[in-house]
């Protein structure tokens, strides 16, 4: 018989939270996490609040400033959250948006048409998990003001002075209790505010960090909107049109039951590049999982070319571009408007409005349909494009399935010869892509042969940033990883069938090293990108320097580290050695150092911020060395002791 202690279940052990308490206890099911990500989404449903205000026509100024104490405010000119008392209720109404869930002017009474937010549960969410927060409202003459403790009232809603202007101001202090760090970064805040900038063409949003030594600042206003976006996206390229094509209209569509309106806008444009760069939105939103008004858009497009294509005989009766051929090259960002989205998922990635897939199709037909007949030389062009890279196509098939006949354990057809780990469980596993016999043998047999291989990387691998997947699979050592990998390449990308957790790249702390990394992310961040945002991406962290003192090893893994070790114990406290490449070290030093889950540092590849991903791929392996140029004479100074 079991020996379990007996707990009672009864009445007693039903809790009613009340107010806020549901998002303190539970804060990832309001914003995702408490790491880094939810910290920056406090910030983003305050301005989303102000972006609704724009949205309406009322707010055409956003200043978020990230103040010297560590808290956020963030302001704006719209008409400020209602300061009188619902008699209900007892309390103002911004007292009421501030404390309850799902209290505020997005359900369909008039407040707003168009929003975007969790639906009223946004400010509300940001109170609850701030130490303190004090809202500052500007409205029918006066300003008033009240503050909040974990978001608890204070005291009631006050006037603290007299203003001609409208607007609302917000300042919030996270809470420590809660979140693992409670330190805002300029770049992240800065990544989103300058995309709402962009989907809200002619909208002032500026952004200011008051706690260095200067004040940082940068002020966002696209009068181009999306297609000042797109614009940027293929700045460094060689593009089709001399300007992007920017379609915008309005409609008025009847669901199911009722009727939704809104209006859509569709930048794009084509470049010389193998890839494609497609953003979809949703009321500000970025809807990274795509949706309906993402599937009207591809769908259209592929229709109009095809149909365009055989009206014009230039392809035959029989011939059919699919959407892989049309997309080559493209640069597009969609981004819809309109009344009772539906999202899936408390994330929102995902539209699932039905009646969007129509209204997107309809829009390219009519604009995108009328570009090309209005526009015959860019049209063929177009086709003849989608042509050659269908044919590119059938040759990467062909080299793909090549590639999959070799069986992933015939180390024979594998020239870095890998070394593969005893564990045949993927979730266990890890790979580690090692430049050099030298450094490969060092790590071989420094490795836990159960859950760890090696395999070595003869020399750089192709830059992908200017090849189709074809000439790709013809290079050795990229066919080396796929093979190891075993997931499968482009549109055949099977995650269950990858046979290692973490892939690994581990290249010497110098030039030819860091070279080589980046060769293998771009190859990556091309051909294998869910490799990246499954999180299976890892970059091995090897120290820079070891001091010899006595019997004592002592290893540092950047400059600073070695400066602060220096202030503390004096500049002749042991032998310095620099260490130039993972051959130099032993099998022991690389296991400790590098390689041991318990010891080692490693930092995961993310997509983050794919935006500025794609410009510094672009830039740094892309075909136009005058950019190139710059970014290094712009960036010289930050590389100290460069080995060459």
């Amino acid at each position: 018989m079991d020996n379990k202690v007996e707990t009672a279940y009864n009445q007693d052990q039903i809790q009613v939270l009340e107010g806020l308490e549901p998002v303190r206890v539970r804060p990832g099911m309001y914003i995702g996490s408490t790491d880094e990500r939810g910290l920056h989404h406090l910030v983003s449903e305050i301005v989303d609040n102000s972006i609704d205000e724009a949205l309406a026509g009322y707010c055409t100024h956003i200043e978020v400033t990230i103040n010297k104490d560590g808290s956020v405010t963030v302001v704006d000119n719209g008409r400020g959250i209602p300061t009188g008392i619902k008699p209900e209720e007892g309390v103002s109404a911004v007292e009421l948006v501030l404390t309850k869930l799902h209290a505020g002017g997005k359900f369909g009474n008039g407040g707003y048409t168009i929003s975007g937010g969790l639906h009223g549960v946004g400010v509300s969410v940001v109170n609850a998990l701030s130490e303190w927060l004090e809202v500052e409202v500007r409205q029918l003459g006066h300003v008033f003001w009240q503050r909040f403790q974990r978001g608890i009232p204070d005291d009631r809603l006050k006037v603290i002075g007299d203003s001609d202007e409208t607007g609302t101001k917000v300042t919030f202090y996270p809470d420590i209790e809660i979140f693992e760090t409670i330190t805002f970064k300029y770049e992240v805040l800065s990544t989103r505010l300058r995309e709402l900038a962009f989907l809200n063409k002619g909208l002032k949003i500026t952004l200011c960090d008051l706690r260095g030594a200067e004040e940082r600042k940068d002020v966002f206003l696209y009068e181009g909107g999306i297609a000042h976006f797109v614009e940027e996206l293929s700045a460094m390229h060689e593009n089709m049109f001399e300007k992007p094509l920017y379609f915008e209209e309005s409609f008025e569509e009847k669901g199911k039951g009722k009727t939704i309106s809104g209006e859509v806008e569709i930048a794009m444009q084509y470049n010389d590049t193998y890839n494609e760069i497609l953003y979809a939105y949703a009321n500000n939103i970025n809807t990274e999982e795509g949706g309906t008004h993402l599937d009207g858009f591809k769908a259209a497009l592929t229709r109009i070319i095809n149909d365009y294509g055989h009206k014009e005989n230039i392809l035959k009766e029989n011939d059919k571009l699919t959407g892989d051929d049309v997309r080559e090259g493209l640069v597009c960002v969609i981004s819809v408007k309109l009344t009772d989205p539906q999202f899936e998922g408390q994330t929102k990635t995902k539209l699932g409005n039905s009646e969007m897939r129509s209204v997107v199709s309809r829009v390219m037909s009519e604009c995108f349909g009328t570009y090309l007949e209005e526009h015959p030389k860019e049209s063929r062009e177009l086709i003849m494009r989608s042509i050659t890279a269908q044919k590119a196509r059938e040759a990467a098939r062909k080299a793909r399935e090549e590639a999959r006949r070799k069986s992933p354990l015939e180390s024979a057809s594998l020239p870095g010869k890998l070394a593969d780990c005893s564990d045949k469980d993927p979730s266990k596993c890890e790979i580690f892509l090692v430049e050099g016999d030298s450094a490969g043998g060092t790590a071989k047999t420094g490795r836990d042969r159960r859950f760890q291989a090696i395999l070595p990387l003869r020399g750089k691998i192709l830059n992908v940033e200017k090849v189709r997947i074809h000439r790709a699979l013809e290079n050795e050592e990229i066919k080396s990883m796929i093979t190891a990998f075993g997931c499968g390449i482009g549109e055949d990308f099977d995650e269950s069938k990858l046979r290692y957790n973490k892939i690994i790249c581990m290249t010497d702390a110098d030039v030819d090293g860091s070279h080589i990394r980046i060769l293998m992310l771009t190859f990556f961040y091309r051909f294998m990108k869910p490799l990246i945002e499954l999180g299976h991406v890892f970059i091995a962290q090897p120290p820079l320097y070891k001091i010899q003192k006595g019997k004592q090893e002592l290893y540092f893994y950047d400059d600073a580290a070695l400066e602060e070790y220096y202030e503390q114990n004096g500049r002749k406290s042991g032998d310095l050695q620099r260490y130039k490449g993972l051959g130099e070290m032993s099998e022991e030093q690389l296991w400790q150092t590098t390689m041991n889950p318990a010891t080692r540092t490693m930092v995961q590849v993310t997509m983050e911020d794919a935006v500025k991903a794609e410009e510094i791929f672009t830039l740094l392996m892309g075909d136009q060395p005058e950019l190139r140029r710059q970014f290094i004479e712009e960036n010289a100074t930050i590389v100290k002791d460069l080995d060459v």
